[in-house]
């Protein structure tokens, strides 16, 4: 058997073991090899245990995979792929010396025994079982990594009880803020209309509201991080969640004029920052006629023009 076969077959196996896909690659499946000391003309039932380190691994991929890896990836073998094999429980780590320091140049790595029955099935009639077998008593790290990402989803929690999860991360938590916070103190009794993700664009979107202040969207590219409607005064904040930029600056106050010249609501623009120390950077940027919420201080409002406080520009 050649060795890109062997390389396949490995990467099957990683990927049926439930490896992330960030892990689903060439290099995780030569560490795998090397792991069982397995050369393309062997046989999976011919799986070693050997001790191995990061340096061996990667002369063996150099020496019977012909695969050259430069000295200076020993970093991303060990972070990107052993980590995560071993958080996996498919290889163990210093099982000869755990109490070894973590910057030894003796490390090494050996393939687990669970992990090494199940492959040693590879390509036989009861792969399938044993594959079953082993899932069957550990929880793949795609899926300790997905619940993982769930935990630090930013929840949102509507006024009817519905509940909208947002991505981790400073701009959802503001987004969350301006909902929880500004809304209730600036414009009581207002309606979420939409609320933009940084991993789902659409993380709520209430078009049909939308639809009745007379605004149709066909590039959600385009829209405001938060909208927000007040039926009570008939305004519609267009609020943009300012953590790393996008600011409304006169360019984004033009664009969203456009975008949202048919309402039949009247418009406020909102740049909302997370602390002074952010709103600083952007002050020279911030459009006159529109009005700034910073959430370290959630009960002041700065407005920009002296015309009105707090209201649609046009409106009496």
């Amino acid at each position: 058997m050649n060795g890109s076969q062997k390389i396949k077959e490995a990467l099957d196996i990683l990927i049926s073991f439930g490896m992330p896909r960030a892990q689903q690659n060439e290099r995780s499946a030569l560490c795998l090899l090397a792991l069982l000391n397995l050369t393309p003309k062997k046989r999976w039932k011919d799986s070693e245990t050997p001790l191995v380190g990061i340096t061996p691994m990667m002369e063996f991929a150099r020496e019977y995979y012909d695969k050259k890896y430069a000295p200076n990836t020993r970093e991303t073998f060990r972070r990107q792929t052993m980590h995560q094999l071993v958080q996996a429980e498919i290889a163990l780590y210093n099982p000869d010396k755990p109490n070894r320091p973590v910057n030894s140049p003796k490390v090494v790595y050996q393939i687990g025994p669970h992990a090494l029955e199940a492959i040693k099935s590879y390509g036989k009639k009861d792969w399938g079982s044993k594959l079953k077998l082993y899932l069957s008593q550990r929880e793949t790290l795609s899926e300790r990594y997905a619940k993982l990402r769930k935990m630090k989803l930013v929840p949102l929690l509507l006024k009817s009880g519905q509940q909208v999860l947002l991505s981790p991360g400073k701009h959802s938590e503001l987004i969350k803020a301006i909902i929880e916070e500004f809304a209730p103190r600036f414009v009581p009794g207002s309606v979420l209309v939409y609320a933009g993700d940084t991993g789902d664009k659409w993380g709520y979107y209430d078009e049909a509201l939308l639809n009745k202040i007379g605004i149709e969207i066909h590039n959600h590219g385009k829209m405001p991080d938060v909208i927000i409607f007040q039926p009570a005064k008939n305004w519609l904040l267009l609020i943009e969640s300012v953590t790393s930029h996008g600011p409304v600056d006169p360019k984004r106050h033009e664009e969203l004029a456009e975008l949202f010249k048919k309402a039949t609501a009247g418009i406020i623009y909102v740049s909302a920052f997370p602390d002074k120390k952010t709103m600083n950077r952007y002050l020279d940027n911030i459009s006159w006629e529109t009005e700034v919420w910073v959430a370290e201080a959630p009960t002041h409002l700065i407005h920009f023009d002296g015309q009105r406080f707090l209201g649609p520009y046009g409106s009496e």
